[in-house]
């Protein structure tokens, strides 16, 4: 993912009024932002903990989502999977999260789901090593595949949102 400063952040978002988009709070620590290692940008509001930003990098631009979160997380005695990273090893917090989509479709109260980590700690679940079952495979390559999958996941559910191919 390319750096955006905090005006393109503001910018991408495509869900949310304008006004709403220029009083939102950025992420916190958003200077030290490793950004290659990112295959999109997410933070909880500390004001609204059941409310979530994500900006995720597509061809067309940057596309900035406001999410709100379940009243409650899936969190049980199984570790529940998160849709966008897939990891099931952790045992944290994953909430459904919802968007409301784009355009006149938001305004008519359409929405869009995922079961997504409650912190957005996607980029670092994708990037650990492999559990040990997969010890004679390429340790490497799957941390690759992990990666990519996640950054396609991430791009499907801009697209869902926005309701155009992006």
């Amino acid at each position: 993912m390319e750096s955006l400063t905090p005006q393109e952040i503001r910018e991408s978002f495509v869900n949310c009024s304008r006004a709403d988009a220029a009083e939102l709070p950025l992420p916190p620590g958003l200077h030290e932002v490793d950004w290659a290692r990112r295959e999109y940008l997410g933070w909880r509001d500390p004001r609204l903990p059941q409310r979530g930003y994500v900006v995720i990098p597509t061809e067309s631009g940057a596309v900035g989502i406001v999410l709100r979160a379940s009243e409650a997380s899936m969190r049980s005695h199984q570790p529940t999977m998160c849709g966008w990273c897939q990891d099931v090893h952790l045992v944290r917090d994953v909430y459904f999260w919802s968007a409301r989509r784009a355009g006149e479709a938001g305004r008519k109260g359409d929405t869009v789901g995922a079961l997504v980590c409650g912190s957005f700690e996607c980029t670092e679940n994708v990037r650990r090593t492999p559990p040990t079952h997969y010890v004679g495979f390429d340790a490497d390559r799957v941390v690759d595949d992990q990666i990519a999958g996640l950054g396609e996941r991430v791009r499907r559910f801009a697209q869902a949102v926005v309701g155009a191919r992006i």
